[in-house]
């Protein structure tokens, strides 16, 4: 409760540490009770300022429609801003998004890869895996009969 109150005045003055752990207690209820719209105003002041996990945060609730209508293309947009700033997760979902297709019109594996690879490449085991699976659906459907080889012939 004495943690919320000092958050809260910090987090009026503009700090964007401040308000994105306002964000963090209205979203998980700590302190204070669960209220997504309230989470995600402070999260929205927070990333304004450029604070990556607030930007994630963001994205999160536009995929999944807390506080705000589900809006895929925002989702991207505030995904992009944290992944840019190296955040792994963020790079993760943005590969999610691009390979589902979610706010982007159509899947685009190519683009998905790259994501992951960013995010592989600071360890998340989970965005490796993930290429993996994307390889395999290459090689599978490369070799799939009637398939065409680098120089157009089919197989």
């Amino acid at each position: 409760k004495k943690a919320f109150e000092w958050y809260e005045k910090a987090a009026q003055q503009g700090y964007a540490k401040a308000q994105y752990n306002l964000g963090v207690m209205y979203y998980q209820g700590l302190g204070v009770d669960v209220n997504y719209k309230k989470a995600f105003e402070w999260y929205e002041k927070a990333a304004e300022q450029g604070d990556a996990l607030a930007q994630y945060n963001l994205g999160i609730m536009y995929k999944r429609g807390q506080g705000v209508d589900v809006n895929y293309k925002k989702a991207i947009e505030w995904y992009e801003k944290a992944a840019e700033q190296g955040h792994a997760d963020a790079q993760y979902n943005l590969g999610a998004m691009y390979e589902n297709g979610y706010g982007v019109g159509q899947s685009d594996d190519s683009t998905a890869m790259r994501w992951y690879a960013k995010a592989a490449a600071q360890g998340d085991v989970d965005a490796q895996a993930r290429i993996d699976g994307i390889l395999a659906k290459r090689r599978a459907s490369a070799s799939a009969p009637g398939a065409f080889d680098a120089q157009g012939k089919s197989k």
